[in-house]
């Protein structure tokens, strides 16, 4: 089937996975960090008490993935789609308004279990239930929310920022979000029946079964991949929490800065296109193992660098990575464990992913805090990912001869 084919034939689903990871960006860190600077100057907040409320925040929104991510095996999309975003909007709302630091962590809980959590997940667990044969190519295009939100909202909230008042900003987002329920209700007033339903024997897993949560935990390779997951998520985060001080360190302004990412964007857009058209051909197994050695890159880069150019080059690995992140990792539970019980297997990952992102600012913020520089850590985040590297080709090599061919 061509893209334009595929594209006409499904396209009120992939809009509304599309619309739904586009919407995630107001509780993702690369959108949170923008107001970083502002939010630490009214609550007189140093970069490890920031980094430690953020990490907080995020920490408990993961441990409730556990359980709200599996109500994706549960309730159909636009069930829980709406629901999803009406938290989102409110979590904004109360950005703008909150006027004490000791809410602030529930603020952030809110906005990471909504945002980064919920609403990504839904899409991607969608994605994985209604394509098969084509799932690569699903996830790819439904992900582009990702890629958008990334390309368009820092640029122009920081812009803006410049002009108006952050708090009012953060009730643009919730009107933004509010005005998206009736959307995604309209895209999905005929949800696709999911084909894992419909053709079980053509999404299971290893071995030819449905793998429930507690076979998948007991597994070897789940914990071979737990680096892998974490990685990404902690130390991506880290960098864009960070990018204010980053750019500080680098002589470079925040601003110029900032205009790197829709060079990220299209770079991202372009691997994770490219990863789902490989996986659609080669499958997860031969992929994966390698997918994070362009991060090693990155982050050597971002250490070394002494000007935009240098930082220029650490944006273009990461975004190799980061755009392979939205297709792969998505498609490898859905590939080894079967698709019956994908949303309770992809919440325990998703809640790794996000505990990695509540690690990484709070990690890379004491670190600052004790006098250990990001150029310094930069150099560590990269020996970890030779790590991950490792543990995937061990665990993936032992685990894909189950397989069924």
């Amino acid at each position: 089937m061509s893209m334009l084919a595929f594209l006409s034939r499904n396209a009120p689903w992939l809009a509304a996975g599309g619309l739904l990871t586009f919407l995630s960006s107001f509780g993702q860190t690369f959108f949170i960090s923008i107001f970083a600077g502002e939010i630490r100057a009214e609550f007189g907040l140093s970069h490890g008490a920031w980094g430690g409320i953020y990490s907080l925040g995020t920490a408990a929104s993961a441990v409730v993935m556990i359980w709200s991510g599996a109500l994706t095996d549960l309730f159909r999309v636009r069930v829980m789609g709406p629901i999803v975003l009406l938290g989102l909007a409110t979590a904004c709302i109360a950005m703008a308004l909150n006027p004490v630091v000791w809410a602030l962590p529930l603020v952030i809980f809110a906005l990471r279990l909504f945002g980064q959590g919920m609403s990504s997940h839904i899409a991607v667990v969608a994605m994985s239930r209604w394509f098969i044969a084509t799932r690569g190519r699903a996830l790819s295009i439904a992900t582009m929310g990702f890629a958008l939100g990334e390309a368009a909202l820092p640029v122009s909230f920081v812009a803006v920022m410049a002009m108006m008042d952050w708090h009012l900003l953060w009730l643009v987002s919730s009107v933004i979000v509010l005005a998206a329920i009736p959307v995604l209700m309209l895209l999905l007033r005929q949800e696709r029946t999911p084909q894992s339903m419909a053709q079980e024997s053509a999404s299971t897993g290893m071995q030819g079964r449905h793998w429930t949560r507690r076979q998948a935990l007991r597994h070897p390779l789940f914990w071979t991949m737990v680096p892998a997951i974490l990685g990404p998520a902690a130390f991506n985060t880290a960098f864009f929490f960070h990018q204010v001080h980053f750019a500080e360190i680098k002589d470079i302004s925040h601003v110029e800065l900032v205009a790197f990412f829709p060079l990220y964007t299209g770079m991202g857009i372009a691997a994770m296109f490219a990863s789902g058209w490989a996986l659609d051909r080669l499958g997860t197994a031969r992929l994966m193992p390698f997918y994070q050695l362009p991060m090693v890159v990155s982050f050597i880069a971002f250490s070394l660098a002494t000007g935009p150019l240098g930082a220029m080059i650490g944006f273009l690995f990461l975004a190799i990575t980061t755009g392979a992140n939205s297709t792969l990792p998505n498609a490898f539970w859905a590939e080894f464990y079967g698709t019956a019980h994908i949303g309770a297997i992809k919440a325990m990952a998703a809640a790794v992913m996000v505990l990695g992102s509540a690690i990484g600012p709070g990690l890379t913020g004491l670190l600052i805090d004790l006098g250990i520089g990001l150029e310094t850590q930069f150099i560590g985040v990269a020996a970890y990912f030779l790590f991950t590297t490792a543990m995937m080709m061990i665990g993936i090599g032992r685990a894909r001869v189950d397989l069924l061919p």
